[in-house]
């Protein structure tokens, strides 16, 4: 048996022994002895909780592969105890509850209320991924995934991980849709609320009335995915395929939105184009345009998608871009095609995973995106806050909240169909084992000019609207008192010195010390997770593949506010109870994250040659060898993206943890929207400042630690002289 498995067998039995069985936030006053030993599974299984017996037969199963005398083949052994010991643990976590049964069958069987458990601990989280690996070993020993218990095993963990974090919690709330006010099935309500007028009417055809709340969605999430994918490309192409002087300004322009806190681009937006705003006091005092409200509705919040979701495409479409064999290129060019022709029929197809997966975020953060409809709509409604609303406000209707929900599925499901439909089943490998000195060419005449007229006038843009972001922390009250001053920031980082020592006195202090500390646990395993589960599906084939992809955007396709109530409903009780700790905001944000590093991933693996993996196998590398070794460092790209992203959201997201803050992880975000809906514009702007320099600094040694791919060619700033003298056609 390889000591892997052994080790498991090892941990599966310490879970169960010695670690306690319930609750995550247990301490160590009581004594070693009573922590570990006193409230283990074993021992409270002894002392009267006789659900939790049952568990030790599956175990004694883990032991027969190892005892004296035993067959070559252990594999069945480990599959049953595997799946014998899973199953126990969650029939027993969802049967028993802290009020007793959890079924109205066991409760007329057995009577009420029936044995009482808290949510389950350390000692069953251990057992129980114990068990799980122990399965994916046995598969792995029965052949499957070519007998790699690397692979089986992780395809195992992440479908586990999917499983609890993104459809338990997402079907817990999506089943109230086909629910009346008291949880009674009643689907007839389902279609009631399914087909409002107000959901899917046509009346803006007619005449002045508004369309339907799904249409007006669709229509902004198509145009802001369009958008971001062309913008993406624009501030990509400039940053690899030009000798462009200022390339590294411009980047960090092109990732400035992403690093903004929530409803401070949207903020920006009204101080520049509102009637008071300073662009619309310069415009009527200048050249007599009257004062509108022009910015309030579909103009508006499609310029802060753009803002704030250009950034993903960038970070996508980026390495996509990089991975581009020069070969190729130059092969177009020998067969005397013209630089525009071998663009359009060369570079642009080997594109498309990249395009694909740019617009497919795109479209899904439009979606999911209610910070800048809540504060720029006006009458313009979209899903998302019609969501919000149902779920906070005065109506309290979380069915209908429910059903909003799977329409907004519903349009990411056709996105992701589309998706991969436009590309099908071509190979767009452009990376392969063999060397490629070859030199990047330069852009054609119109591709270029494009790029610039459409990069650097929206990098400008974005410097004016940080301008505006940056002066209002410095100000006493923007458009109405321009007075300098430092109090927004004292207020909110004040440093004192004490007779005890340095004194954080500033009412900030706290929410941005937990946000640091979540958002550095949380960005590794998003990014460990995204990888890994890109690596699986672009190397592995495996049944139920197309769905386990789909499931990963789950989360992501589903408004922030929809994941935070979703999280409190499944985890606010047994069997996982894990409500007001920062474990939940760590697992909200791994999840609600992870897709971005899944497509980045995706589109980057989509060029890599699979022969480079099966060299390394060849020679004798084990999977998990070949992926840390030949794979990962052809994935820097993908990593960067994945790392950026995911810290920059735990540090801004706002609408997924709104109800999972609490007075010891007060996030960021949660101090921030409290200042704006008390009016205080300068303290919610320094703050964000302060959060963007650090963002920017954090982001800065993220590309330092991971460094940049090399892929052995030579890039064309080198070549620089030497191409300014050839003649682009």
């Amino acid at each position: 048996m390889a000591r892997a498995t052994l080790g498991w067998i090892v941990l599966s039995w310490v879970g169960f022994a010695l670690l306690p069985w319930y609750g995550f936030d247990s301490g160590f006053a009581p004594g070693l002895g009573d922590y570990f030993i006193g409230g283990s599974g074993l021992v409270l299984g002894l002392k009267g909780a006789w659900w939790l017996l049952p568990i030790v037969v599956p175990l004694l199963m883990t032991l027969r592969p190892v005892a004296p005398g035993a067959s070559a083949s252990h594999s069945d052994w480990l599959v049953a105890a595997g799946v014998a010991g899973l199953a126990l643990i969650v029939i027993q976590g969802f049967t028993i509850g802290l009020n007793g049964w959890t079924m109205d069958f066991l409760k007329a069987i057995f009577g009420e209320p029936g044995p009482r458990q808290e949510g389950m601990g350390y000692g069953a989280a251990l057992t129980a991924t114990a068990f799980l690996i122990i399965l994916c070993h046995g598969l792995a020993a029965r052949g499957w995934c070519r007998g790699d218990a690397f692979v089986t095993s992780s395809i195992g963990v992440v479908i586990a991980l999917i499983a609890v974090f993104v459809f338990f919690p997402v079907s817990t709330i999506l089943a109230s849709a086909f629910g009346d006010d008291r949880g009674n099935f009643a689907p007839a309500q389902f279609v009631v609320k399914f087909f409002d007028h107000s959901i899917w009417g046509l009346d803006c055809l007619k005449g002045d009335l508004r369309c339907g709340v799904a249409w007006n969605t669709l229509f902004l999430g198509v145009l802001v995915a369009f958008g971001t994918t062309a913008l993406g490309l624009s501030f990509a192409l400039i940053a690899t395929r030009t000798s462009f002087r200022y390339k590294k300004l411009l980047r960090v322009m092109s990732v400035l939105p992403i690093i903004t806190p929530p409803f401070v681009i949207g903020l920006a937006l009204i101080l520049l184009f509102g009637r008071s705003g300073a662009a619309s006091a310069l415009l009527f005092d200048w050249f007599g345009v009257p004062r509108s409200r022009w910015i309030y509705g579909l103009p508006g919040v499609f310029i802060a998608q753009l803002l704030a979701f250009t950034p993903i495409a960038f970070l996508v479409l980026i390495g996509v871009v990089q991975g581009i064999s020069p070969t190729l290129e130059e092969a177009s060019q020998t067969l005397r095609a013209k630089s525009w022709t071998t663009f359009l029929m060369v570079t642009l197809p080997l594109m498309r995973p990249g395009l694909a997966n740019a617009f497919l975020l795109g479209f899904v953060e439009s979606l999911a995106d209610f910070g800048n409809p809540l504060v720029l709509g006006g009458n313009f409604e979209v899903l998302s806050t019609k969501i919000f609303f149902a779920v906070v406000g005065a109506q309290q209707d979380q069915g209908r909240a429910a059903v909003l929900s799977i329409i907004l599925l519903a349009f990411t499901l056709g996105a992701f169909w589309l998706q991969h439909a436009w590309l099908g089943k071509k190979v767009y490998t452009t990376v392969t084992g063999k060397g490629d000195s070859g030199i990047p060419l330069p852009l054609p005449r119109r591709v270029a000019l494009a790029s610039y007229l459409t990069a650097i006038p929206w990098a400008l843009f974005t410097v004016i609207v940080y301008a505006i972001i940056l002066i209002g922390g410095f100000v006493r009250s923007m458009g109405r008192d321009y007075s300098p001053t430092f109090d927004h920031y004292l207020t909110a980082f004040r440093i004192e010195r004490s007779e005890w020592g340095i004194y954080f006195s500033g009412s900030a202090w706290d929410s941005f010390f937990a946000t640091m500390k979540v958002a550095a646990i949380s960005a590794p395993l998003t990014a460990a997770i995204g990888i890994l589960t890109a690596y699986l599906l672009t190397r592995q084939r495996f049944q139920g593949q197309r769905l386990f992809e789909f499931g990963t955007l789950l989360s992501f396709a589903i408004p922030g506010t929809v994941v935070g109530v979703s999280y409190i409903l499944a985890f606010n009780v047994p069997p996982i109870e894990i409500t007001g700790t920062g474990f939940i905001l760590v697992m909200c944000f791994v999840f609600r994250n992870m897709p971005v590093g899944v497509r980045s991933g995706i589109a980057t693996l989509s060029q890599i040659d699979k022969s480079l993996d099966e060299a390394s196998l060849t020679l004798g590398a084990r999977s998990a060898t070949t992926m840390r070794r030949i794979v990962l460092p052809l994935l820097r790209p993908a990593i960067v993206a994945s790392l950026v992203y995911s810290f920059v959201r735990a540090m801004t997201a706002v609408s997924a943890v709104i109800f999972l803050v609490t007075a010891e992880y007060n996030m960021a975000t949660a101090y921030i929207v409290g200042r704006v809906e008390a009016g205080e514009f300068g303290l919610a702007i320094a703050y964000s400042t302060v959060l963007i320099i650090v963002m920017l600094i954090a982001i800065t040694m993220i590309q330092l630690v991971v460094g940049e791919r090399r892929l052995g060619r030579r890039t064309a700033s080198a070549n620089a002289p030497a191409l300014a003298v050839q003649a682009i056609p």
